[in-house]
């Protein structure tokens, strides 16, 4: 198997028959398999996929089990050389799949990679980020940068070139590709998982952070382009649950990477970032 596919669903059901049908195309002659993993969207989606994908391995869940729970559901039963997790609102174009994984296979130090995304016009969708520190997460809890608007540009690495290939600290998790051969040989763990103490938030930041740990590298390449159409479905989610969302996470996050005193520091100032949240909500 040359690539499974890996989709979360969550109430985006137009976006994902959108996805799957440009799906269809760019797998012509790859052997391939797309698994959708469905968080109790209560949409049609489920009844959409088995009537018009029959292809397609489906899992339902009774509840919503979050983003890295339910991938790792689908990782469990990948076959594939390689993974793409892909996020639902995403678009390929007919050779994004079969040109990113020439690219991978060339480039075997990238455990993990991702490709340039981009929105339904052309516009590029920024998403390589450097690993999180204590200021830059600082200053997004007290919404600083609402202020100050250039505060986050070395976080966000605002001067990026987006036309050159170049190893990265972490990307996006809309697209994310590993290479699973690689990922075993280095990790010994023949199932690349995702930490699931995350609902959403820093997964994919984790485990990039694991692809270092393990000596492994993650990579950005321009080699391929897929449409982003960005937080469809965290966007239906209420501003005050995706504050809790984010916190939990990144307080996670900082528990497991960072000095303990870090992390109870952020949990603090956490208290100011949601009494701002309600002032100003």
């Amino acid at each position: 198997m040359d690539i499974s596919i890996i989709i979360v669903s969550w109430k985006v059901k137009e976006k994902l028959r959108a996805n799957l049908t440009a799906l269809s195309l760019a797998l012509a002659g790859l052997k391939a398999e797309v698994l959708v993993v469905d968080n109790n969207s209560q949409d049609g989606t489920v009844d959409m996929i088995q009537s018009e994908f029959p292809e397609v391995k489906l899992i339902v869940n009774r509840d919503n089990l979050g983003f890295a729970k339910a991938n790792n559901q689908g990782i469990k039963e990948a076959s594939g050389d390689f993974i793409l997790l892909l996020n639902p609102d995403m678009r390929v174009f007919p050779e994004t799949i079969k040109a990113m994984l020439a690219w991978a296979r060339l480039h075997p130090q990238a455990v993990v990679s991702g490709c340039r995304l981009e929105t339904e016009t052309g516009a590029l969708v920024p998403h390589v980020r450097r690993f999180p520190r204590l200021t830059d997460q600082l200053a997004v809890i007290l919404k600083l940068p609402h202020l100050f608007p250039h505060l986050l540009d070395a976080y966000l690495q605002a001067d990026f070139d987006y036309q050159q290939a170049a190893k990265v600290d972490s990307i996006r998790g809309a697209f994310f590709l590993i290479n699973c051969q690689v990922w075993e040989k280095i990790a010994g763990s023949a199932k690349p998982l995702l930490d699931e103490r995350y609902f959403i938030w820093f997964e994919e930041v984790d485990f990039c952070r694991q692809v270092y740990q393990y000596g492994g590298e993650v990579w950005y390449t321009p080699a391929a382009r897929c449409i982003d159409y960005v937080g469809q479905s965290f966007g239906q989610v209420n501003l005050r649950l995706k504050q809790k969302y984010v916190q939990e996470s990144m307080l996670k996050y900082f528990q497991k990477w960072q000095p303990r005193w870090q992390s109870r520091f952020l949990r603090g100032a956490w208290f100011l970032g949601n009494l701002i949240v309600k002032i100003f909500a």
